[in-house]
């Protein structure tokens, strides 16, 4: 028996990347990514099943609410969208919808849905994407994990197989659009879906796998699919083992309770070479790790939130915590040099048409006393113990740093993180969160200070840009959301509005390198981003959406 085995090197502010076969993403910025697979000729005929670990639990099987990248996953697995990425290429391609058109203006397209079945034999229709469209346009419940795929639409519309989208304004990213589609007669007879946490299996899908089993935190089992359109997958049953940290994943799959495992630490991904029974890959990975900085967060009515420190209101606080980090240094540490820097904007290298790398003045790199002579000249003064006083003189500068429980790799990362800000007169303490608390509070009730994110950014960027959407804040009753630090600027709106409405790839992709990246790289918090490197998995951070497999 061989197995193949997949590490990932995941420290934050180190992009993560690679294809993560625990949760069939194409994975992130700074990591070492690895795979593993148990087979034998000599094991007698039979079902054909995969077991998959992970080392984060889905925080939700509904897709409305589903945050979290291994979520995003799974329901990758289960349902059908209206285009997916080539896997060659990552140009959008048919999945239900065989075929479009566009009105000569951009804002009317139409799509044609293919003959095809939901798993309890019912025909998939285009009142079925209307009604998927519809519902996210209509319920704050429904637009936690997808909100900005819709905000564009004025009217969607279905006439038998017919799909008809009119838009506010041309949308380039049409085609790349991360919303799966569900099926009506299920799921209209819902009330609240922002507190359905589909449950009932099997689940009724239309893509290669439906769930037919799910122990919360533990596994999700997902068995093939007669009805997929392709025709039934190869692999009878899929199995997602969750575990609660990447060492407790790595016994598991060396004895045997799983075959695939990615979102190891460098290393645990080291140490696993020379295993004759293990095979290791790493490849360009499309994940960022960063800091996510909370300076004033507000609902989406502009109300105040939360309780984040006053003094990262100021950018030159934030940009002072720039310069005190050694993103290198965590590089080749923290990472055993599997990353790279992240000196530029929040879309991975591996995009080259979109990918902004700062130069110049616009690069931040590490330099203490720089740092500090911010701080001086902005007014913050040193104790007698050393840390900062507001120039008013109202708060210390001490801060929380917000991590998961679940991913030791960012322990190490607070403590550099620690140590660096002690030298410009910054006291950090470390705040350890479980997944769901984290994201409750990083992305809905704002309370913390600085907490570790990331994202594993699609074939098209425009889903990671729209999480800097005003909109994306929550509502007052906590709905909706899906917000990175809690961002809203008029600038960066006006720039996102504009690239999504250059159709040209090329001139979209310059306007993101020559305008959009710098303001969200230099103003959403300052944050010190990590980009991608060849090869990793996805390590640490609660959400990304929308893997591809």
């Amino acid at each position: 028996m061989r197995k193949w085995i997949g590490a990932t090197a995941a420290m934050g502010l180190v992009a993560l990347g690679g294809l993560p076969a625990s949760t069939a993403s194409a994975a992130s910025a700074a990591s070492t990514t690895s795979t593993a697979s148990t087979a034998s000729a000599a094991e007698p005929a039979g079902p054909k099943v995969i077991r998959v670990g992970a080392t984060q639990a889905m925080d939700s099987m509904n897709p409305f609410l589903a945050v979290r990248l291994v979520s995003s996953s799974i329901h990758r697995w289960m349902y059908g969208f209206l285009t997916v990425p080539d896997a060659k290429t990552l140009k959008p391609s048919p999945d239900l919808a065989e075929s479009w058109t566009t009105s000569p203006d951009g804002l009317t397209w139409t799509f044609k849905l293919r003959t095809a079945k939901w798993s309890d034999g019912q025909p998939v229709t285009a009142d079925d994407a209307a009604w998927t469209f519809t519902k996210m346009m209509t319920d704050d419940g429904a637009k936690t994990a997808n909100g900005p795929a819709v905000e564009n639409f004025a009217d969607v519309t279905a006439a038998g197989q017919d799909l008809t989208i009119k838009l506010k304004a041309p949308q380039a990213s049409m085609l790349d659009n991360p919303v799966p589609i569900m099926p009506k007669h299920v799921w209209e007879k819902i009330g609240d879906v922002s507190k359905y946490e589909a449950d009932d299996f099997p689940a009724v899908t239309s893509g290669p796998y439906l769930a037919v089993e799910q122990k919360k935190d533990q596994y999700v089992k997902l068995k093939a699919n007669p009805n997929y359109w392709r025709g039934a997958p190869k692999i009878d049953e899929l199995q997602v083992i969750f575990y609660d940290n990447p060492a407790a994943a790595i016994v598991g799959l060396k004895k045997g309770d799983i075959d695939l495992i990615g979102r190891l630490a460098p290393p645990d991904f080291e140490a696993l070479k020379g295993d004759p029974n293990i095979v290791q890959w790493n490849t360009e990975g499309r994940r960022a790790s960063y800091l996510q900085i909370n300076y004033g967060a507000t609902t989406s009515d502009n109300k105040p939130i939360g309780d984040g420190h006053p003094a990262l209101k100021d950018q030159r606080v934030r940009l002072a915590l720039h310069y005190a980090i050694d993103k290198q240094k965590l590089v080749d540490e923290a990472q055993n040099g599997l990353a790279v820097p992240a000196d530029g904007s929040i879309i991975p290298p591996m995009y080259k048409d979109f990918f902004w790398s700062a130069s110049g003045d616009q690069k931040v790199s590490h330099d203490v006393t720089k740092a500090n002579q911010i701080l001086d000249d902005a007014g913050y003064k040193k104790g007698a113990d050393g840390i900062r006083t507001m120039p008013d003189g109202s708060h210390k500068l001490r801060f929380r740093f917000s991590i998961h429980t679940d991913t030791p790799s960012e322990d190490k990362l607070a403590e550099y993180l620690t140590g660096w800000f002690k030298e410009i007169g910054i006291a950090l303490t470390t705040k350890r969160l479980e997944s769901s608390k984290f994201t409750e509070e990083t992305g809905t009730t704002a309370l913390f200070d600085i907490a570790i994110s990331g994202w594993s950014v699609n074939p098209d960027p425009e889903e990671v840009l729209a999480t800097h959407l005003c909109s994306r804040r929550p509502t007052a009753s906590g709905q909706g959301g899906g917000t990175e630090s809690f961002y809203c600027d008029p600038q960066y709106e006006a720039l996102y509005q504009q690239q999504q409405k250059e159709l040209d790839r090329p001139k979209r992709g310059r306007a993101h390198q020559a305008d959009g990246a710098a303001p969200l790289h230099r103003r959403a918090g300052d944050r010190p981003l990590l980009p991608e490197r060849p090869g990793g998995l996805p390590q640490g951070p609660d959400r990304q959406h929308h893997a591809h497999p």
